[in-house]
C-alpha cells in the first residue's frame, strides 16, 4: 500500500503546481456572473429581471446591481424559494432542484431550506479538491496519503419530503462522494445515525480501529469526540490512538479560542486548515500554510460586498434602503463587510448573513469576522465577533485558562448600558472582577469604539463562569446538538430565556 501514498503525494505535488499557476484576478469573477446570467436568463428569475438585456448592457455588472434587487433569506424564500420546494422547475436556476440544505445556524436561529442544485453540488467537490492540492504545501510524508479522513457532520440519512430530500449540507455532499474517496472516507455507515450522541458512542468505540491522518469539523463538536475517544481509552493524547492524525480542517466559527483546548488533546503539533463552506456555497479557503483564506473566484459564486456600518444598516442589522454595494475589486483591506453572493444554486444577490474582512485585496485573502445579527453594539461600541474571539483568546492565555465556549448579551444597566459575559470553561474559576477586568482592558485596546464608549454609555462588563456543558445542553434544548451547528457569539433576544436556562440547571 505504500506505493499508494507515494502516487497520490506526487499527484497532489504536479496538480498543486497546475494550479498556483492560474492567474487570480477580478476578470474571473466577470465571467463567473456572464455565466451565471447565461445559465439562468430562461428561468423565472431571469425572465423576472430581464437578464438576456443585461447581458448585452456595455456594463453588465452595474446593469446586473442596477436591475436586479437584493435579497435576504425571507425575501428570496417568499419571492421564489417556495416554488421550489413545490417541486416546481426552472425558478431560479435551470431544472428542478432535488436537494435542500437545512442551514445550521445557531441556537437564536431557525433552520433555513437552502437550494443545493447539482451544479453547486459539483462546484463544492472542485474547491475541496482544490484545498486537498494544497496539502502540498504542508510537506506532508507520502504515508498520510494512504490514511482515512474522519469528517465529523450531519447525518447522510437525509429527509424524504413530499417533492425533494432535506438534511445538513454536509450530509448531502457525504452522501455524494466521489466513488474513489469510499476507501479513505471515515465514520462510513455511522454517518447515517441521525442522533448525535449514539454517533458518537459508535465512532467512539470503532476509533481504535481507524488510522485517522485528517478531522474535518465544527472545533466545539470536534474536541468533544477527541475528549470521549481519550477518556474511553484511558489514554494521555489522542495521537496514542491516531499516531498519523496531522491535519485538522475547520470552519464555522474562528478556532482562536479553542486552539489551546485542542493543544492539551494532541500530542505532537498538528496543521490547521480554515475553509468557508456555507449553506449556500464553498466560498473561500486557506490555501497556502500560514496565510488566510483566499475567496473562490470561478466556481460558480459571483461576490459583492456592503461596508458593514452606520451608513449602510441599522443598530439591528438591518439594511437601510439604498446600501452602498461593492465589487471586489472596489473593496480596501481592514473594514467588515456583509456578504453579498450570486450563485449556481439560484441565490441571487443573497445576504447570507457574514461579515468579512480582507486581509490582503491583492491575493483577495479574507477572514471571517462574525455574523450581521451577532455584531453588539448598544451604544454605539461595534463589537464585532472578531474582537471578541481575539478578546477571549488573549485572555485566555494570559490566565492560562481553558475557555471551550462564551456568549455576550447586551443589558440595561442604570438607565444605560453593560455587557455580561458568560464564559464556558471547566477549569478552576479565577477572580472574576479581575477577569472582567482584563477581558475589557484587552477589549479597549483592539476596538477604538469600545473604548469611547465605555467612558459614555456602557457602564460595566459582567462576567459569569458557565460550566461548558451547560452550553452543549442548550443547543440540545434547541435541536442544534451537533453536525455544523455553533453558539451564538452574541446570545441576542434570547438572553432573558438563556438566563433561565441556567438558574434551572445549575
Amino acid at each position: 500500500m505504500a506505493i499508494v501514498g507515494t502516487i497520490l503525494q506526487g499527484v497532489v505535488k504536479h496538480k498543486k503546481g497546475s494550479l498556483d499557476k492560474r492567474q487570480i484576478n477580478f476578470d474571473l469573477q466577470k465571467k463567473t456572473l456572464k455565466k451565471l446570467l447565461t445559465r439562468a436568463k430562461g428561468t423565472e428569475f431571469g425572465r423576472t429581471f430581464n437578464f438576456a438585456e443585461i447581458l448585452e448592457s456595455v456594463d453588465f455588472l452595474r446593469e446586473f446591481q442596477k436591475k436586479v434587487p437584493l435579497y435576504d433569506y425571507e425575501k428570496l424564500y417568499f419571492s421564489f424559494w417556495h416554488k421550489l420546494l413545490e417541486g416546481k422547475s426552472n425558478i431560479c436556476w435551470p431544472g428542478k432542484v432535488k436537494y435542500f440544505g437545512l442551514t445550521s445556524g445557531t441556537s437564536n436561529d431557525s433552520s433555513k431550506r437552502v437550494p443545493v442544485t447539482q451544479d453547486m453540488i459539483r462546484s463544492i467537490r472542485r474547491t475541496g479538491i482544490r484545498q486537498l492540492l494544497s496539502l502540498a504545501e504542508f510537506e506532508l510524508p507520502h504515508q498520510f496519503y494512504e490514511k482515512s479522513v474522519l469528517m465529523l457532520g450531519g447525518s447522510t440519512q437525509l429527509v424524504k419530503m413530499e417533492k425533494y430530500f432535506e438534511g445538513d449540507l454536509s450530509g448531502i455532499l457525504t452522501g455524494r462522494l466521489p466513488f474513489w474517496f469510499n476507501r479513505f472516507y471515515k465514520p462510513g455507515a455511522i454517518s447515517k445515525e441521525r442522533d448525535w450522541n449514539t454517533k458518537l458512542d459508535k465512532i467512539v468505540k470503532k476509533a481504535i480501529d481507524w488510522d485517522i491522518g485528517g478531522i474535518a469539523g465544527v472545533p466545539a463538536w470536534v474536541q468533544i469526540l477527541l475528549e470521549r475517544i481519550i477518556q474511553y481509552y484511558g489514554v494521555k493524547n489522542i495521537h496514542e490512538i491516531w499516531p498519523n492524525f496531522m491535519v485538522y480542517s475547520h470552519g464555522g466559527v474562528c478556532l482562536a479560542p479553542y486552539k489551546k483546548s485542542f493543544q492539551r488533546l494532541m500530542g505532537k503539533e498538528i496543521y490547521f486548515l480554515e475553509t468557508y463552506l456555507a449553506s449556500e456555497g464553498f466560498l473561500a479557503y486557506q490555501r497556502k500554510k500560514d496565510r488566510d483564506m483566499q475567496l473562490v473566484l470561478d466556481n460558480g459564486i459571483f461576490f459583492e460586498f456592503i461596508p458593514f456600518d452606520a451608513d449602510n444598516f441599522t443598530p439591528e442589522g438591518q439594511l437601510v434602503e439604498h446600501p452602498r454595494t461593492m465589487l471586489l475589486n472596489e473593496v480596501e483591506e481592514g473594514v467588515n463587510y456583509a456578504v453579498i453572493i450570486s450563485t449556481n444554486a439560484g441565490a441571487w444577490r443573497y445576504m447570507i448573513g457574514d461579515t468579512i474582512k480582507f486581509v490582503s485585496v491583492k491575493d483577495y485573502e479574507i477572514i471571517i469576522t462574525g455574523r450581521i445579527k451577532h455584531f453588539l453594539s448598544l451604544c454605539g461600541e461595534h463589537l464585532s465577533v472578531d474582537n471578541m474571539t481575539k478578546a477571549i483568546s488573549i485572555v485566555s492565555d494570559k490566565l492560562n485558562i481553558n475557555i471551550k465556549e462564551f456568549t455576550v448579551a447586551g443589558i440595561p444597566c442604570e438607565n444605560l448600558f453593560a455587557h455580561k459575559w458568560y464564559i464556558g470553561t471547566d477549569d478552576p474559576v479565577p477572580d472574576t472582577e479581575a477577569f472582567a477586568y482584563l477581558l475589557d482592558d484587552t477589549i479597549r485596546k483592539l476596538n477604538d469604539d469600545y473604548a469611547v464608549e465605555r467612558k459614555e454609555a456602557l457602564k460595566r462588563v459582567v462576567v459569569e463562569f458557565v460550566p461548558s456543558y451547560l452550553f452543549i445542553q442548550w443547543l440540545k434544548l434547541k435541536g442544534k446538538e451537533g453536525g455544523q451547528n455553533k453558539f451564538p457569539r452574541v446570545i441576542g433576544e434570547r438572553y432573558k430565556e438563556w438566563e433561565e436556562f441556567l438558574q434551572q440547571n445549575r
